[in-house]
């Protein structure tokens, strides 16, 4: 009687492992839709992952890095949103990699903090500074990456935007159109602006009016002369002399960045002359020093 009950207890063992391996992602076979959807049209968009896949992992800790990060962001001072500054830049990351990339740097710094901590073993309240202080270091370290990106890339669109202001008054005063226009300076430029004219044509194709698909471009730029040059061209319909007055505009935006450059250029030689009069009047004032000290010490004594 051994044989057969032992026979069936190994039968009724197999196939209650079966059915509790076939309820696991990681081990059951993907059903026929998943296998055939990547050879029909449009069936391989959805990815499903396993349940220990890399991509699994990713949408588990996605939503909580970015909760996170966007908190210790605020905290530390930073208020515009991460997503408008990926966008501003054109990085091929969006919010929710990004704070996971963020999340891993973040933890690796915390790994060499503790490292440190194990090979000098300092005090208590060094060791959390060590690894506390390193996580949050690596932390602002990318954030403030992104940040100095999209300052710079502000920055470009700004010297940028009285060249390319003059090219669209100078075609629309030839007979171009706005959307033509604009469609020929983002083709033929490769700077900061054309770029981004480039993602305004974009809207303009999947049907968005080419004026709100403008002002959604200034409303990301985040610079007040892409504002003024984006309400003159709203002017399109309207105006019949719109190629002057964008050339007027141009004008106006390249003085105020002379006068900006002509401010840097001020401040830069103020901050010239700090270490040239420290240098100048510190020998002088050791000279003085010195003999007035050896008085006093004689007067005390």
């Amino acid at each position: 009687m051994t044989g057969p009950l032992l026979l069936l207890a190994g039968v009724t063992l197999w196939v209650g492992l079966t059915l509790l391996f076939a309820e696991l992602r990681w081990f059951s076979r993907r059903p026929l839709a998943q296998r055939i959807g990547p050879y029909l049209p449009g069936g391989g968009a959805v990815e499903r992952h396993g349940l220990l896949s890399v991509g699994s992992l990713r949408e588990a800790i996605g939503p909580l890095s970015r909760s996170v990060g966007a908190r210790v962001s605020r905290l530390v001072g930073v208020v515009e949103d991460l997503d408008r500054r990926l966008r501003r830049v054109h990085a091929d990351l969006d919010a929710t990699a990004f704070r996971v990339r963020q999340l891993a740097w973040a933890i690796a710094g915390f790994a060499g903090g503790a490292t440190l901590t194990v090979v000098l073993r300092p005090p208590p309240a060094w060791a959390i500074v060590f690894t506390a202080g390193s996580m949050l270091l690596a932390f602002l370290l990318v954030e403030h990456q992104v940040t100095v990106a999209s300052d710079r890339w502000k920055q470009a669109v700004a010297r940028e935007l009285p060249v390319i202001a003059e090219q669209l008054g100078m075609l629309l005063s030839s007979g171009y159109s706005l959307t033509a226009a604009l469609e020929r300076v983002a083709r033929r430029g490769q700077g900061a602006v054309s770029r981004d004219l480039r993602r305004v044509l974009v809207r303009v194709r999947q049907g968005v009016d080419v004026q709100p698909a403008l002002r959604e471009w200034a409303e990301l730029a985040d610079v007040e002369a892409v504002d003024r040059l984006v309400a003159v061209l709203g002017l399109h319909r309207e105006a019949t002399d719109l190629g002057r007055t964008i050339s007027v505009e141009a004008r106006a935006i390249r003085r105020e960045l002379q006068r900006e450059v002509v401010a840097t250029i001020e401040r830069r030689g103020q901050q010239v002359w700090i270490p040239v009069t420290v240098a100048a009047l510190l020998p002088g004032a050791i000279l003085i020093g010195v003999p007035f000290a050896a008085a006093l010490r004689g007067f005390l004594t």
